[in-house]
């Protein structure tokens, strides 16, 4: 439960600036130092065979790049 929510809790993130095409609130180093502890998560979960770490920490990466990524485009 815990995973699922922490993982989804970007989701509106991500959709808001994709609809807003703006991104100006959220801080590049908020997303850039997450997205580092979240990919060592995800070879922490790689380490220990651990498909939930793993797969929930996957999908919060990715939404987290996605973020980035609008936040990049949409500067």
């Amino acid at each position: 439960m815990a995973a699922t929510l922490t993982t989804f809790s970007f989701l509106p993130q991500m959709i808001k600036t994709w609809q807003s095409k703006s991104a100006k609130d959220v801080s590049y180093i908020m997303l850039i130092t997450f997205n580092i502890g979240v990919f060592l998560w995800v070879i922490y979960g790689i380490s220990l065979q651990s498909l939930p770490v793993i797969l929930a920490n996957g999908a919060t990466l990715f939404f987290n790049i996605i973020i980035l990524s609008l936040k990049i485009k949409y500067r």
